[in-house]
C-alpha cells in the first residue's frame, strides 16, 4: 500500500463531520490519514475552522480510548474536550482510506509535571517538564505502551513516531523568555541532561558522568557571569570543538543516541508485528541535526526501518540538499518518506512546493505526508492535490 498521507487532527475531524473530511481528503488524492493520537498543547489558527478559527488543544492528551493496564506508573490522559469521541474508532471502522496514527511520545509536559523524577533535568539540576527523560523507564514505558495500544486495539496500518528522544533546549514553552542573546553552544549545554537515569546509562558505559556535568556547569556558569555575546558562526564553531576534544562529551552523546535508539526498538517490538512503525527523527533543521536529539538515523534506517522526515525548507534546493545529506546517513537502508508543509513559514509559493515534491520524487521519496489539514487554507490545500493529480 502507497503512502500519500495528510496529517490531521481529531477535533477537526469532529467538527467537519469524518464522512465530510474524508471526502476532502479522498480529493486531494491521498490514500491515508496520518491522526494525532497523543499530542501537546498549542495554539492553532484554524483558516477552515466552523465553531471557531483559534483552539488551544488539551496538553499532553491521547485521542484514542486507551487501555490503561498496558502502561506503567505513568499513565495517559483522555483528552476533555471531545467528551469521550473516539474519532480514531470511527476512522477504522468506516475504513474508508487508510489510518496511521502520529504518536508525540515523550515531550509532554502534562505528565511531566505529574513525573518530576522522570523529567530531563540539565546539569543545575533544573527539571524540564515538557521532555520525559528516555532514560528513565518509567517513560521509556509510557512511550512502549503507546505504540502497543494503538496498533493492538486499533486495525491501524501503523504509527508515526516523534519525540522519542532528548528534547532541545530552545522549545517554545509559554512565555519563554531571556534578556540576553542565546546561541547554539549556550543551549546545546543547557540542553544536555544529567537526571539520575542518564547518570546512571553513563557509569554503566563507564563515562564519567559526574565529571562531565561538573565541566557543563562551569563553562555555562563563566559564560553566564560574562559581558559576552558568542556571535553565531563562533558558537557553532565552539560546540564542535568541544564535541571533537572532550572525550567524556563525546561518549555522552552517544550513550544519548543508544538510549534513543534502544527505547525505538522496544517500541516497534512492542507494536503489532504488522503495523508500520515509522519515526520522525526530529523537527530540528536540517534534518542531520537531530543526532543531538539522540536520533541515529543510520541505526534506525536498519530498524524500525522507515525514516518519516520533515522537510520543513523554505526552497526546493534546501529539500534536495537535505535529501541527499538524509540519504548519505541511512547507508542505503530503510525507508524514507517525505512531510512537507506547502504554506508559509515554509514554501510559501505554488511552484517551489511543486518542484519540491518533484526533488523528493527524483530522489526516491514517493511516500509523502503533508501537514496539516486543520492548519492549511484552501489554496494551499489545492497545491498537495495538484501535486497528487500530476503524478508528483
Amino acid at each position: 500500500m502507497s503512502y500519500k498521507a495528510i496529517y490531521a487532527y481529531a477535533w477537526d475531524l469532529a467538527e467537519a463531520g469524518i464522512e465530510t473530511a474524508e471526502r476532502e481528503f479522498l480529493e486531494l488524492g491521498v490514500d491515508t490519514v496520518t491522526i494525532a493520537g497523543s499530542y501537546h498543547a498549542g495554539k492553532f489558527l484554524r483558516p477552515h475552522g466552523k465553531t471557531g478559527k483559534v483552539y488551544f488543544p488539551d496538553d499532553g492528551t491521547v485521542y484514542f480510548e486507551a487501555d490503561r493496564s498496558l502502561y506503567g506508573a505513568i499513565k495517559p490522559v483522555q483528552n476533555g474536550p471531545l467528551g469521550g469521541r473516539d474519532v480514531l474508532r470511527e476512522l477504522v471502522e468506516r475504513d474508508t482510506l487508510g489510518v496511521n496514527v502520529w504518536l508525540v511520545m515523550l515531550h509532554n509536559t502534562r505528565l511531566g509535571m505529574s513525573h518530576p523524577d522522570a523529567v530531563v533535568r540539565n546539569a543545575f539540576g533544573d527539571p524540564y517538564f515538557y521532555n520525559l527523560c528516555p532514560s528513565s523507564s518509567e517513560a521509556r514505558a509510557y512511550a512502549v505502551g503507546l505504540a502497543r495500544d494503538v496498533t493492538q486495539n486499533y486495525p491501524v496500518r501503523g504509527i508515526s513516531v516523534e519525540s522519542p528522544g532528548f528534547a532541545p533546549y530552545a522549545h517554545g514553552y509559554h512565555h519563554e523568555f531571556a534578556l540576553m542573546k542565546t546561541n547554539v553552544w549556550l543551549d546545546n549545554m543547557l540542553g544536555l541532561c544529567f537526571c539520575g537515569h542518564c547518570e546512571a546509562a553513563a557509569q554503566k558505559r563507564g563515562i564519567d558522568a559526574r565529571r562531565l556535568k561538573a565541566k557543563v556547569v562551569a563553562d555555562i556558569d563563566g559564560y553566564l557571569a560574562s559581558d559576552v555575546d558568542y556571535p553565531d558562526d563562533m558558537a557553532a564553531a565552539f560546540w564542535t570543538a568541544d564535541v571533537a576534544t572532550n572525550g567524556d562529551l563525546a561518549a555522552y552523546l552517544a550513550m544519548r543516541r543508544e538510549v534513543v535508539t534502544s527505547l525505538v526498538a522496544e517500541i516497534r517490538a512492542a507494536a503489532r508485528p504488522d503495523a508500520e512503525v515509522a519515526v520522525i527523527p526530529s523537527v530540528a533543521r536540517p534534518t542531520g541535526a537531530a543526532w543531538y536529539e539522540g536520533t541515529d538515523l543510520a541505526a534506525l534506517a536498519e530498524s524500525p526501518g522507515i525514516i518519516e522526515a520533515c522537510f520543513y525548507e523554505p526552497s526546493a534546493a534546501r529539500v534536495q540538499a537535505d535529501l541527499l545529506d538524509i540519504r548519505r546517513r541511512m547507508n542505503g537502508k530503510g525507508k524514507l518518506r517525505g512531510i512537507l508543509r506547502p504554506s508559509h513559514p515554509d514554501i510559501a509559493a505554488r511552484g517551489e512546493f511543486l518542484a519540491a515534491v518533484d526533488a523528493l520524487r527524483e530522489g526516491g521519496v514517493d511516500e509523502l505526508a503533508f501537514y496539516n489539514w486543520g492548519h492549511l487554507r484552501p489554496a494551499n490545500l489545492g497545491w498537495i492535490a495538484e501535486a497528487l493529480r500530476s503524478g508528483r
